[in-house]
């Protein structure tokens, strides 16, 4: 397959609603799955919140936002998913529940059709082995939030084919992304190097060294990042830095990459970023305020 016209995406939360805003915009006619369909109208309220916001910015045009819209179609089970010529699973960051859903979409799509996964660390050939088609599979993670950022982030497993490594670049150029090719070990490139980062910030704070505040400000002004790190894990949401972490930390077998003890407590928490109003900071007023 050469041009990939329909796109199928299981997942309708940050990621997911974020791919099918960029593939919509694009062109391309989107399937945007989960579970129950509130979840996909959530998702889509967003889409067109993030397309209303870029065009008072002028970097998409109002006139664009109604046909990109359209394009999408809401669904909660796989049956519409015989019609996309690419799937992308963007479920949470759990090994059990991306293999589940690739094993349950297998019998629902067309024998060409050609799987990919958002995972932002778990292993494509690990993921590929539950599908019925691993050579057709291939990793395309996505940068969060995923209508502003550049990058792309293309994994071959070790029985992803030319063809869908082709196809898939093609799909990234159609919607205006760069890529960088990594090779399948834990967490690629960028996350390889981003969470031992923030997960070494979070050990600063555990070990009294800076404050959340003195440790962003450290970084945002003596590194030059437009966001601190502790500001960033909260955006990422912490759930996904520990699961990173673990992947790693399992993986590699490397005690460099123990998730920080104070990161696995504000999980346990439930104090996950952003997301849930409290995470290093607390959202839950007109301004955010550091929790430690």
């Amino acid at each position: 397959m050469s041009t990939i016209q329909t796109v199928g995406i299981i997942g309708a939360g940050q990621m997911g609603s974020g791919i099918a805003h960029v593939c919509s915009l694009a062109g391309l006619d989107v399937i945007l799955q989960d579970v129950a369909l509130d979840r996909v109208e959530a998702g889509l309220a967003t889409i067109s919140g993030n397309m209303a916001r870029q065009a008072s910015k002028g970097i998409i045009t109002e006139d664009a936002i109604k046909p990109a819209l359209a394009r999408i179609s809401p669904s909660d089970d796989y049956g519409k998913m015989a019609q996309a010529d690419l799937v992308i699973e963007s479920a949470t960051e759990d090994e059990t529940v991306k293999r589940k859903i690739l094993s349950q979409l297998c019998p629902a799509v067309r024998p060409d059709t050609i799987l990919a996964t958002n995972t932002s660390s778990i292993s494509i050939t690990r993921l590929a082995a539950s599908t019925d088609r691993p050579e057709k599979f291939i990793g395309i993670h996505f940068m969060n939030p995923v209508p502003l950022m550049e990058l792309v982030e293309l994994v071959r497993g070790i029985a992803t084919d030319d063809e869908t490594y082709e196809a898939s670049r093609g799909f990234v150029d159609t919607i205006g992304k760069q890529i960088t090719v990594a090779e399948d070990f834990p967490a690629f490139i960028v996350n390889r190097i981003l969470l031992p980062m923030i997960n070494e910030a979070i050990y600063t704070l555990y070990e009294g060294v800076g404050s959340v505040e003195s440790i962003d400000t450290a970084m945002k002004l003596g590194a030059n990042h437009p966001m601190g790190p502790l500001q960033l894990a909260d955006f990422i949401g912490l759930d996904t830095c520990l699961s990173v972490m673990q992947v790693l930390y399992d993986g590699l077998a490397d005690t460099k990459y123990r998730p920080c003890p104070l990161l696995v407590k504000y999980v346990e928490a439930g104090w996950l970023g952003r997301k849930t109003g409290r995470g290093f900071y607390d959202y839950r007023g007109d301004t955010p305020v550091p929790t430690r």
